[in-house]
């Protein structure tokens, strides 16, 4: 295999393997367009006049039987994918019913609907709960961490403290975003059957081509890109924006899991050592270094995000398809699934990683107390100076920090010193004396904010898997909604 995803992680993690091949392989593609196949058929069996009784029952039990292998020696014999299929489907059933398989059908009216079915069913039972874990992940470490003091860092140097539930609640808004933005970009996936130029043609001649259309996606569950009034039409291909946005919103998500990767990762190192993943005893981190605990999962996230993060650029230019149909976008748009799959395991490795690290606070308040550590409180006398009427406060705090650099002696030391300085806060409240006294305790609302983002997509949370459950359920009495396995 030369694809990396198959030999090295997608295809080498059995149990990862089985949960998506029903979604995202080859043959699992046959399948979905193979179940749009037997949808067309219940639905000329009930709407369309003269059509034979037993089409649907033989159109399913055909399929039922279809392998991929069939599929694929026809393919390779007459050199088209979906008149394979139509072929093979065909060489099942009784002669009364084979004028009706594909009947009215283009290609992409199969095709863009199974697409638009499966990556639905994919998101919708694997790469949502996937999420939802890695976010209930989130939200656990981030409560158990409300009140963990940290220093705050931004351009890589010390800035204010924070806590370290603080810096995850961040992600649990970011990620939480985005898994309300994959949700609803999945409700819009539409499917089609409106012929060869999206007009209708075939259709118009023997049938209520609208309501056929219609009557036709809803047992599959999609929207029609046609809708009732009017507003949205179809050329031979669904409208490639739908499917456009669900992958800008997967992709949005995997640079929030970059992210995050990238700071936990940056966390590991040896001079900062605020957490580590634990690792098992037999895992090696060197080849040469025994000593080493590499950040290898974190790494492995970012390094995933790098490789598909860019194919974004090709779902855009996905979007261009000449006149009513070319075939620019054929082979590009079959690495969509791909790029899925690879979030999906991205998702796995960081959620496995997040339930496994350590987090060490005595090593997070060192850190905060062991660089010019009372420098932080800078911004609080600035502030402080400014509110009670100093001219300068701004100016005079990076006077008093200069100074206290240059004599090597604490800034709290100069601030009590300092006549001027003294004159503007010898009222100052309890709450505001603690932070020149206690610099650690000058933390904001971190705790608090903590605590109201988690409590917040706890709750939003609920509704979003309450949603994907009640979609399931329907789905599951749709009646032309059964699994096809092939």
């Amino acid at each position: 295999m030369a694809c990396p995803i198959d030999a090295r992680y997608y295809g080498a993690d059995g149990e990862f393997f089985e949960r998506l091949k029903p979604y995202v392989s080859e043959r699992s593609y046959i399948a979905y367009q193979a179940r749009v196949e037997v949808a067309l058929a219940k639905v000329l069996t009930e709407d369309l006049p003269g059509a034979p009784k037993n089409l649907a029952i033989e159109t399913e039990s055909a399929c039922q039987t279809l392998t991929a292998e069939e599929v694929y020696a026809e393919e390779r014999r007459i050199g088209h994918d979906v008149r394979a299929l139509v072929n093979c489907i065909r060489a099942k059933v009784s002669e009364e019913v084979r004028p009706y398989i594909h009947l009215f059908a283009t290609s992409n009216d199969i095709k863009d609907t199974a697409t638009a079915l499966r990556f639905k069913e994919l998101t919708r039972d694997i790469l949502l709960p996937d999420l939802i874990d890695l976010e209930e992940t989130l939200i656990k470490i981030a409560r158990q961490h409300a009140d963990t003091i940290q220093i705050g860092r931004t351009h890589g140097m010390h800035a204010e403290p924070i806590t370290f539930g603080y810096a995850l609640a961040n992600y649990v808004a970011r990620l939480g975003d985005r898994i309300e933005v994959i949700e609803q970009a999945t409700k819009k996936l539409r499917g089609k059957f409106s012929g060869a130029v999206g007009a209708y043609n075939a259709m118009s001649l023997v049938s209520s081509a609208v309501h056929l259309e219609v009557h036709f996606l809803e047992r599959l569950g999609l929207m029609p890109s046609d809708r009732a009034d009017g507003s949205v039409a179809s050329t031979q291909i669904v409208h490639p924006e739908p499917l456009t946005d669900l992958i800008h919103a997967v992709v949005s998500a995997f640079s929030v899991l970059a992210n995050l990767a990238d700071d936990i990762r940056h966390l590991h190192r040896s001079e900062i050592a605020e957490v580590q993943e634990i690792y098992e005893e037999q895992h090696v981190g060197s080849s040469t270094m025994p000593h080493k605990l590499n950040p290898r999962n974190f790494e492995f996230v970012k390094s995933m995000w790098k490789e598909f993060m860019p194919r974004m650029i090709t779902v855009y230019m996905d979007q261009i398809s000449e006149h009513q149909r070319d075939l620019t976008n054929s082979a590009s748009s079959r690495f969509v699934a791909e790029l899925i799959t690879a979030f999906i395991y991205a998702v796995k490795r960081m959620t496995s990683s997040m339930k496994r690290l350590g987090v060490f606070p005595e090593i997070m308040k060192r850190n905060l107390e062991n660089t010019q550590y009372d420098e932080i409180l800078a911004e609080p006398l600035y502030i402080l100076l400014s509110s009670k009427g100093h001219p300068d406060g701004h100016g005079y705090a990076r006077k008093l920090i200069a100074k206290a650099r240059l004599e090597g002696v604490p800034l709290t030391q100069l601030i009590w010193q300092d006549k001027e300085v003294s004159k503007y806060l010898q009222n100052l409240s309890d709450k505001q004396r603690r932070v020149f006294e206690k610099p650690h305790t000058y933390t904001g609302l971190a705790p608090e904010r903590t605590e109201g983002v988690c409590d917040a997509w706890e709750l939003r949370l609920h509704g979003v898997k309450k949603h994907l459950e009640i979609s399931r359920e329907i789905d599951r009495g749709r009646q032309g909604a059964n699994q096809l396995s092939i």
